[in-house]
């Protein structure tokens, strides 16, 4: 089978490799796409592997559809179709004790620690990691869009998004569109997205977005205009630069939320009146790290395919770049060095 692997950093290529064979509670999963998530270019041609093991099947953002599985586990899931949850937990650690295998303190990842989604064929360890679809129009690019599109609800949940709130949202790439869909789909009333790059404002707009230029327009103005001077109820932080985060503490209203979604990747600082307007306004500042996956309160990555299934959630028209795997490495360096302006790129295995 192929499988794009990465070699060493900046050495990602197309190989040939043996299909795995499933054993015990393993599936083996005929992958049907596969996304290439804003972590996996740093990964390839800057920092490589978690742990430096190489070579490597990349990707984590996937589904597909089993067609096998090991002795232990249950036959019935053959031809059944989903996402997988590629967090492998240690289940020992406190957090995985509570039910927050997102925070484990001891993980596997597929596509960053064990062979992941670039790949024609992928070892999924057992059925507990397998989110299964109801409806059979719901394909498999929007499999690959689960885990992003969890990451977006779990921000807005952790915001406490009710019905009647203000939303405005910092960074308008797919998480970001898809948080301001999950807003509107747990009631919220106003929905601001802001971004500094004209083609991913006009590129929100075209899809329904309420969309502003931070850049070009005052952005604080704009929400007071919106809110009738209250500012936002909760803002979403999803770019991890102390700019946007300074503006979404302005943004805020008096006891409102801020979460901090976007990973920042280099020190954040913000002004001294932003710091002020913290303890003034008395602000909650909510950190978020990926999603949940846990019966209690909520499994946010069922609820994505639920969402999906019954058509409520939207996330297809955001796939801007599909590749097969023959052409996915070049497809990676042309994202890298900024050859082409993306909103959402994967690997699908209907292109040949």
């Amino acid at each position: 089978m192929k499988a794009a692997r990465l070699h060493a950093i900046n050495d990602f290529r197309t190989d040939e490799v043996p299909v795995p064979a499933p054993a015990k509670e393993q599936l083996l999963l005929q992958v049907g796409a596969c996304g290439i998530c804003g972590s996996d270019i740093p990964r390839i041609f800057e920092l490589g592997t978690s742990k430096q093991k190489y070579p490597l099947t990349l990707g984590h953002e996937f589904g597909g559809t089993i067609v096998a599985v090991g002795e232990n586990a249950d036959i019935s899931l053959i031809g059944k179709r989903g996402a997988i949850f590629p967090c492998i937990p240690c289940r020992k650690c406190p957090p995985c004790l509570a039910g927050s295998y997102a925070m484990c303190e001891d993980y596997d990842y597929l596509g960053s620690r064990s062979d992941g989604g670039f790949a024609e064929y992928c070892l999924v360890p057992s059925e507990w990691h397998f989110i299964e679809s109801h409806n059979p129009d719901t394909t498999d690019e929007m499999f690959a869009m689960v885990e992003p599109c969890t990451v977006a609800q779990h921000a807005v949940r952790k915001g406490g998004v009710t019905a009647g709130q203000n939303v405005v949202i910092f960074g308008a790439g797919p998480i970001g569109i898809m948080a301001a869909r999950w807003a509107k789909i747990f009631g919220a009333a106003e929905v601001l997205l802001v971004d500094v790059v004209d083609e991913k404002v006009e590129f929100g707009k075209a899809r329904g977005q309420n969309v502003v230029n931070s850049l070009k327009e005052d952005v604080v103005a704009a929400v007071k205009a919106l809110t009738g001077g209250r500012g936002a109820d909760v803002v979403i932080e999803g770019t991890g630069t102390g700019a946007a985060l300074g503006q979404a503490i302005e943004c805020a209203r008096t006891f409102g939320t801020v979460v901090l979604m976007g990973n920042p990747h280099k020190d954040t600082t913000i002004k001294l009146g932003q710091h002020s307007q913290i303890l003034r306004k008395e602000l909650t500042l909510q950190g978020i790290w990926n999603s949940h996956y846990s019966g209690l309160p909520i499994n946010e990555w069922h609820f994505t395919m639920r969402m999906l299934d019954e058509g409520t959630m939207q996330v297809l028209d955001l796939i801007t770049h599909r590749s097969g795997l023959s052409d996915l490495p070049k497809l990676c360096s042309d994202i890298y060095e900024r050859k082409v302006s993306i909103c959402k790129a994967l690997y699908s295995a209907s292109v040949k």
